[in-house]
């Protein structure tokens, strides 16, 4: 009723103004927007909201923040912050119309903003560098709490104080939270608090972060915008999350930043990144050297070798698949490899298969959702993943969405699902694990890389 009421005292604005009238009426937020063709969003910079990848500007954030502007019928303009203090006062000044960083309800901000509508949970985690003393609780902090400062960090803390009254903390305007969490296993400082996704996606290629205990279970995340009497930009917020949430658009957004690092193994994960500077070494020139020759990123092949073999050009399985990058048989012969158990070999032939795989893929699915169609296939088969997207649509799920097929994979080792299938009975629960890991160790393969972390990158 808000939204109709507000449409309709434009509408007739327009007309007054095309009339003459209107003349003295200052234009509204949603206006203002309209005749810049510009909506301007604020955002902290991180890999859990907005980031510079390695083609363009990639986040959770921004592409939701980009689809609202597509909503409008506007341009997005992402102005990047790196602290919450400088983002709220350029809020407060109107100079971004929202804040999209991954903001946390509280009534104490409630005073002075307004919260668009919830449309994830996080929780907030004390963390501590591996191997030191855990503390379960407050009382056992031997050292004060880094946070940042006017963070929603810093609120917790200081409720917890209440009952905690040697609580101790200070904040920092100039680090940013991947800082405090460096600063962390540094040993420069002691424990910081940090949201739940976020810690997620460190410790990817930083294991060696702890978490001692939750300092809340379940946060509201919305959007922040100034708090005025002018709703017409603030009434646009409800519908467009119920549109995004119906559609599933916010599921897959979920699924292709945070749905691969839900699960995080310790042991796994430090082997993992041991690996890449001791083993990969030895590989890493053919790994780059195929993946270039099949248009591939050479750090998704060497993270689809580790999930097959962790980089063991000896490896058998039961099966009878062998090598670096677990072939068939079959699948050898097909992409021209002799001897599966010499590496360059097998690493020549898993880049041609994987690359064929990727093409036979329906034209319709774009990236990244068609590479993880093909991952999914080197483990189960193209077959039983074109019987999944067959099943996700019958489902009225979309086909072309990796985040609704992941869904329905699993289905594929129950009776009432495969038996109607072409290709039967399949794990596609074993598949959907398979390219989450994939996926976790590319993602670590990038930043490692990208950061100058393995001992033959440039750091570019």
């Amino acid at each position: 009723m808000v939204i109709l009421r507000l449409f309709g005292l434009v509408t007739v604005c327009i007309v007054l103004t095309l009339l003459g009238g209107c003349d003295k009426t200052p234009p509204n937020q949603l206006q203002q927007v309209k005749a810049n063709n510009r909506l301007k969003v604020g955002t902290l910079v991180g890999p859990a909201t907005y980031y510079q990848g390695s083609t363009e500007e990639e986040g959770f954030e921004f592409e939701l923040a980009g689809a609202f502007a597509q909503e409008l019928g506007v341009k997005l303009e992402i102005i990047p912050f790196f602290n919450l203090e400088k983002l709220f006062e350029s809020l407060e000044q109107g100079q971004i119309d929202i804040i999209a960083s991954g903001i946390s309800y509280h009534s104490s901000r409630a005073k002075n903003f307004r919260f668009g509508p919830y449309y994830r949970e996080i929780s907030q985690k004390l963390v501590y560098k591996q191997g030191k003393s855990r503390p379960r609780h407050y009382g056992q902090l031997d050292a004060p709490v880094t946070v940042l400062a006017n963070s929603h960090h810093l609120l917790s803390l200081q409720e917890a104080k209440i009952d905690n009254p040697n609580l101790n903390w200070q904040t920092t305007t100039l680090l940013d939270q991947e800082e405090l969490l460096l600063g962390i296993l540094n040993d420069e400082i002691d424990y910081t608090v940090v949201d739940s996704h976020s810690l997620a996606l460190f410790r990817r290629y930083h294991p060696n972060l702890s978490i001692a205990f939750s300092v809340t279970q379940s946060d509201p995340i919305a959007w922040v915008m100034k708090r005025h009497t002018d709703d017409s930009l603030f009434a646009l917020l409800m519908p467009f999350f119920a549109k995004v949430q119906y559609s599933g658009q916010l599921a897959a957004l979920e699924e292709k930043y945070f749905g691969h690092v839900t699960r995080f193994n310790y042991v796994n994960t430090v082997a993992f990144v041991e690996a890449s500077k001791q083993t990969l070494p030895k590989y890493a020139e053919w790994f780059k050297t195929y993946s270039k020759q099949y248009n591939l990123d050479w750090r998704l092949l060497a993270a689809l070798s580790y999930q097959e073999s962790m980089w063991n050009p000896r490896a058998k399985s039961p099966t009878g698949v062998r090598g670096i990058m677990m072939l068939t048989q079959s699948t050898a012969k097909s992409v021209g490899v002799k001897h599966r158990l010499k590496p360059e070999q097998n690493i020549r032939g898993g880049a041609r298969y994987l690359a064929n795989l990727i093409s036979r893929v329906p034209d319709e699915i774009t990236n990244p959702d068609r590479t993880w169609l093909a991952l999914a296939a080197y483990n189960v088969g193209m077959g039983h993943v074109r019987d999944a997207l067959k099943l996700t649509a019958q489902q009225g799920g979309d086909p072309n969405s990796w985040a609704d097929v992941k869904k329905r994979l699993p289905l594929l080792t129950k009776k009432r699902y495969y038996r109607s299938t072409r290709y039967g009975y399949a794990r596609g629960d074993v598949a959907v694990h398979y390219v989450d890991n994939i996926r976790r160790y590319f993602d670590a393969l990038v930043w490692l890389d990208e950061n100058g972390a393995l001992p033959f990158s440039s750091g570019e």
